[in-house]
């Protein structure tokens, strides 16, 4: 099993622009499409939701790979530098 981290710039990203961004997918139609047909589990459920909210502390898993979502600085309680 691969693991991948995911640091977030924002409160969430959709589940298929995740995919995309880690590279899972080379595109948005294939992220779309892998979602659609049942490929994708959040936090250990399927989801058929293509824009799905994924936020910090979910992991997706697909094809063998899970990623965790984690806060980016300054998200979710995390300091930013200097702070």
């Amino acid at each position: 099993m691969n693991f991948i981290d995911f640091e977030l710039r924002g409160e969430y990203i959709t589940l298929d622009a995740l995919l995309k961004a880690t590279g899972l997918a080379d595109n948005g139609g294939a992220a779309k499409a892998m979602v659609a047909a049942g490929k994708v589990q959040v936090n250990g459920q399927q989801e058929l939701r293509k824009t799905c909210k994924v936020r910090a502390t979910q992991v997706v898993s697909v094809a063998g790979t899970r990623i965790r979502v984690i806060a980016g600085r300054g998200e979710a309680g995390v300091p930013e530098a200097g702070n």
